[in-house]
């Protein structure tokens, strides 16, 4: 297992949830909600330079058989553009199914209403992401997901 912290992002059309995990990659937590749009790329950027991040990795929605659809080709581009900006931090593309859906029962679970943590569900489901991506790599010894080049 790398050493070093992960930053991990849950990308939506409204909102992209955020999550960290310690230099040691053995806990995932939430860090914030960035509005989707124009500066949200530069946002994440800047909250990966903050935590010193080695990776950023980032969900790739795809439907419950493996497909891909336009979901997914927006995630991609915008992987694209943040692994552009990020330089030599590489930007990996982790499968991201069922991650909203795990963080909204684990948030219903924990007595949250749905209205009020639409944003706290996307830094949830960030941490679902990051989470799945460091057990994967503990359990293979490999990066997970695909890498993402930059254009």
């Amino acid at each position: 297992m790398r050493r070093g912290r992960r930053i991990a992002v849950d990308v939506g059309d409204a909102r992209i949830g955020v999550a960290s995990c310690d230099p040691d990659g053995l806990l995932a937590t939430p860090v914030e909600t960035v509005p989707a749009g124009g500066a949200a790329r530069a946002r994440i950027a800047a909250i990966a330079a903050e935590y010193e991040a080695i990776e950023v990795v980032v969900g790739l929605p795809r439907s419950l058989n493996g497909r891909e659809g336009p979901a997914a080709a927006k995630v991609r581009a915008f992987a694209v553009g943040l692994a552009a900006l990020l330089g030599p931090v590489p930007v990996r593309l982790v499968d991201e199914r069922m991650s909203t859906v795990t963080a909204t029962q684990g948030m219903r679970a924990s007595g949250v209403k749905s209205k009020k943590g639409r944003s706290v569900i996307d830094q949830a489901a960030a941490v679902v992401i990051l989470q799945s991506a460091l057990e994967t790599e503990r359990v293979s010894g490999r990066p997970p997901g695909e890498s993402v080049a930059p254009v």
